[in-house]
């Protein structure tokens, strides 16, 4: 009988593909906050083995988006203002310095950029605006194309680097801000106003408007109230599979 060989390839390329889709889910909010991470349910999910989704799951711990309990598994960290807050103002001291740096160095290049993703952002904030429920991913996706557009011109790989990083695990707590400001805040004015002043190489207006839309931000999600509790039937479940992982 021939045995199968291990191949580490293989295995490194399906953990990381666990992550990447797990991750991705995480921060849209597929998996939403405090959900349990069996791996029996995650395997039928998203077709991968045991091994690469633990794997996956702990280096998500690492990233703080996900939390391992002792005898408990693996749960989708909640959405804690207080650590929002305190990513946020990283993500405002990089996104300040980059906007200062762009604006410096910016070309006929950098504004043309700066133009088209505004005039999407534009289309998005609009449909946005007439939406009911969750944000899309379309405006999501078109509100960090337009703040890094406007950055693009800082010079630094590192602040970039660095940045795009904040964004990720901001996103999932804008998502949930967004939606929860949405009758009190004119994302479209909000965003034409930093546009402008960078088009205008207002350096000083342009990173004081983008302070504002990023407090704004904080402020919406901080009136969500605290972290999201799990529910009855959840804590019933875990101290199930917690009795049950004893009594083996």
């Amino acid at each position: 009988m021939i045995k199968a060989q291990f191949d580490p390839i293989t295995a490194e390329t399906l953990a990381q593909t666990a992550y990447l889709r797990l991750r991705r889910d995480i921060i849209t909010g597929a998996r939403p906050p405090g959900e349990r991470l069996r791996i029996a349910k995650l395997k039928t999910i998203y077709a991968i083995g045991p091994t690469p989704l633990r794997e996956a799951l702990q280096k998500l711990a690492q990233d703080g988006l996900v939390v391992a309990h002792d005898n408990r598994g693996f749960a989708v960290a909640d959405l804690d203002p207080v650590e929002f807050a305190d990513l946020n103002t990283a993500r405002t001291a990089i996104e300040t310095e980059a906007i200062r740096l762009s604006l410096a160095y910016g070309d006929d290049g950098w504004e043309a950029r700066v133009v088209a993703a505004s005039y999407i952002m534009q289309k998005e904030d609009a449909v946005l605006a007439r939406a009911a429920g969750t944000v899309a991913d379309t405006w999501e996706r078109a509100n960090a194309d337009f703040h890094t557009a406007i950055v693009s011109a800082c010079g630094s790989t590192w602040m970039l680097r660095l940045r795009a990083q904040l964004h990720d695990l901001c996103e999932r707590y804008r998502r949930a801000s967004v939606y929860q400001g949405l009758g009190s805040r004119d994302l479209g004015a909000e965003h034409a106003a930093i546009a402008a002043a960078a088009l205008a190489r207002d350096t000083e207006q342009a990173t004081a408007l983008t302070v504002q839309h990023f407090a704004r931000t904080e402020t919406a999600l901080a009136a969500r109230g605290h972290q999201i509790p799990q529910s009855a039937e959840q804590d019933k479940q875990d101290a199930q599979d917690h009795s049950r992982h004893l009594g083996s």
